[in-house]
């Protein structure tokens, strides 16, 4: 249990700040499954979603810059070969 004030509110941001990011997080993960399994026309659009969400999710602080890069360097590969 927390001793101070301050370290009271931390525990209360924290928190918050876990329950969002891994929303985030998720959501992420799911777009990115959604993208690498989508064949056919759609799979380029489901690819732009999942390379939004990862720059979306990177700007926020959620996933590490390099993470997202190679993600999305991944996505893009994929993306190429469908064009």
């Amino acid at each position: 249990m927390a001793n101070t004030k301050s370290a009271t509110k931390r525990i209360r941001q924290n928190e918050r700040r876990r329950l969002r990011n891994r929303t985030v997080r998720s959501r992420v993960r799911t777009l990115v499954k959604a993208a690498r399994a989508v064949e056919g026309a759609a799979a380029s659009a489901a690819i732009l979603e999942a390379i939004r969400a990862l720059d979306k999710a990177m700007s926020k602080g959620v996933l590490h810059r390099n993470t997202a890069a190679r993600k999305k360097s991944a996505l893009a590969r994929r993306l190429a070969a469908h064009r």
